[in-house]
């Protein structure tokens, strides 16, 4: 059996989604699991939240460079950038982020429903509206029942994973936010996983041993929803 004759079973294209710290892999395992798909056969459809998502984005940006000195480009190791953004936590910006992270789920629903009338096998997104809700008071009664709203309002992943990751590795891969904040963020990532129970976490591994979690993931999830394995199809089209 081919696989498009295995994909022709699905009524639409597998949602996936990464989220994590910066510089907690997204952006290698992304192109590991594209790699992946694409050997067997798979189209895939590559999504940037910030790029393809987010409302106002140049004019976001361009805020926080001008009123708060946030550094512009992003931090390699030997080349730091200052970033003040979402770790500026004025009661305002708080305010200002629910609305416009409300905008970004309304458009968020518009992106999904688009990339499911492709030809794509798989939509695979570089972050997801998960990480916006990360940088919520979470511990604020009102603002887990705007996440609530939120989650209601998206499409769900089929798959959502989680890139755990130790905060000052990641802060050496990119370094952008003080360790300090990036512990904060990471257990608002875990808080966040706990309150929604629809994200699939990934243990801080070595990139290797990650990639295969991830690809062991997606196996998982495919014979949840009642699809053949991804990496079945070698050799169930041999046969």
């Amino acid at each position: 059996m081919t696989n498009g004759k295995l994909l022709a079973r699905r009524r639409r294209p597998l949602l996936i989604s990464f989220s994590g710290l910066d510089g907690a892999g997204k952006s290698t395992q992304i192109e590991n699991l594209r790699a992946y798909l694409e050997a067997l056969g798979y189209a895939t459809c590559p999504l940037a939240f910030w790029d393809d998502v987010v409302v106002l984005s140049r004019y976001r940006e361009g805020f926080v460079h001008k009123v708060y000195n946030s550094g512009i480009g992003v931090g390699a190791p030997g080349r730091p950038v200052q970033r003040r953004d979402k770790n500026v936590r004025k009661w305002y910006l708080t305010a200002m982020r629910h609305a416009l992270y409300f905008l970004d789920a309304v458009n968020l629903r518009r992106v999904i429903a688009r990339a499911r009338h492709t030809s794509a096998d798989f939509v695979i997104m570089d972050r997801y509206i998960y990480d916006e809700l990360a940088n919520l008071p979470l511990s604020n009664p009102w603002t887990r029942a705007y996440v609530r709203l939120v989650q209601a309002l998206v499409p769900r992943p089929d798959l959502a994973y989680l890139l755990d990751a130790d905060p000052e590795t990641a802060h050496q891969r990119k370094p952008e936010y003080p360790v300090d904040f990036m512990r904060e963020c990471r257990a608002a990532y875990h808080r966040l996983a706990a309150m929604l129970g629809t994200m699939t976490l990934i243990p801080p591994l070595p990139l290797e041993d990650a990639k295969q979690t991830v690809e062991a993931g997606l196996d998982s999830a495919l014979r949840e929803l009642g699809s053949v394995p991804v990496s079945t199809i070698g050799r169930v089209s041999a046969a």
